[in-house]
This record gives C-alpha cells, structure tokens and sequence, in this order.
C-alpha cells in the first residue's frame, strides 16, 4: 500500500522544513526593510566592506502599497493583542512580556531560535514605538495642539519619501502622515490654496504622529 505523502506537514528538522523556516525569515527581512522604505523613504545597508548602500523606493516599484502597510500594521495590532479599549498602559505591559519571552539571551548564539528571536525582538521594539505614537492616548493628549496647528498655522516646509508625507509649520512642529501617495502630494504642492487642501484631503485622512525630529528638537530645547 502506497502511503500519501502530500498532506504530512515538514518538520522543522528535515530538509523541507527547515528551507520553510528560511522562506519565512526571509520574508520578514524583506517587510522590515519595506517598512523603512515606507516611513524613511530609503534603508541603509553595510556591505562587509563597510559601504552603504541606500535604497529607495524606485528598488521596490510593484512591491510595496498602502494595502501592504495596513496589513502590516495590522500585524503589530496583533501582536500586541490591541483593540479599541487598549491604553497605554496595557502596551507596555505587553512590551516587557513580549521582549522578556523573544529575548536574545534565552537563546544561546548557533541554537536555532537565535534568528527568529532576534528577528523578533526587532519587531517587537518596532512595533511597540509605532503603536505608542499613533495611540488614541496620544492623540488625546495632543490634540487641541494638533488642530491649532493645523487650522492657524501655516505649512512652511514639506517632505514625501516613498508613501511618507511630512510637513513643518511655521511654529516649528512637525508631523508624519502615513499611506499618502505620490499624486495626493503633487496636488498639495500645486494648490493655490494649501492649507485648504491640507485640511479636506490630508489632516485627518491618514494615521499621523509627530515627527520624531521635531519632538527630539523640543527636548534639546528643554534640556
């Protein structure tokens, strides 16, 4: 009697298994570099020479779209267990689990959970300063700053790297806007009337957050 093969899962020890396991590392490598490209606009990466090499979004044309972000996203959702009733407390409750159960130094160097771990423990960091940013606490603390700037400030700089949009204000803050395309932003360049623009297509259209450079600006400031 022949035996069916086709529906017996690999193991992580056989050959099918482990090239499994490898396919999906290096599926992970490949969103936390579009993810980069996608807030950042390029990544930077050094060759065993010590070269960098930037890559831009013009290397991943076809690869990467808002839909591919949203999911993503989502997956961080899932990670951290976040729904509508999560505060911020809860995040960082779930963060210290989360780094105490993928830790490096469970692990030790050469054991085959070392990668994944490691892996992990990025996008645990990554996942945990993004979600924080965008919170509805955050926002909440922010917003009456964040409508004054947006309906009496004037726009005095922008910037749109890959699906990235930032924008400077007069006041010297500065926010990111998530998922906003490249015609949306040659049509906020090209309008005569910016501001008016901004607010019906952009302000509260998109997932935002303060600019990291404008909030490490307002630190030095402090300090």
């Amino acid at each position: 009697m022949t035996r069916n093969v086709k529906n017996i899962e690999p193991s992580e020890f056989s050959v099918q298994g482990k090239k499994k396991i490898n396919k999906e590392k290096r599926v992970n490598r490949s969103y936390s570099k579009l993810l980069n490209v996608y807030f950042c606009g390029c990544f930077e990466k050094k060759t065993r020479h010590g070269c960098v090499i930037k890559k831009t979004p013009e290397h991943y044309r076809g690869k990467f779209t808002k839909e591919a972000f949203m999911k993503r996203i989502n997956e961080y959702k899932k990670l951290f267990n976040v729904d509508q009733d999560t505060d911020l407390k809860q995040l960082k409750k779930t963060y210290r689990n989360l780094v105490k159960e993928w830790h490096t130094d469970k692990f030790p160097e050469g054991h085959e959970m070392y990668e994944e771990a490691e892996l992990k423990s990025r996008q645990i960091i990554d996942a945990y300063h993004f979600l924080v940013s965008i919170a509805p606490e955050t926002k909440a603390a922010n917003l009456e700053e964040y409508e004054h700037t947006t309906t009496q400030v004037g726009i005095a700089d922008f910037k749109h790297k890959g699906l990235l949009l930032e924008l400077t204000f007069l006041d010297g803050s500065a926010y990111e806007y998530f998922g906003v395309k490249r015609n949306v932003f040659e049509k906020l360049i090209n309008s005569d009337k910016q501001m008016r623009f901004a607010k019906r297509s952009i302000y509260n259209s998109y997932i935002y957050r303060r600019s990291k450079k404008a909030s490490l600006a307002e630190e030095t400031v402090v300090a």
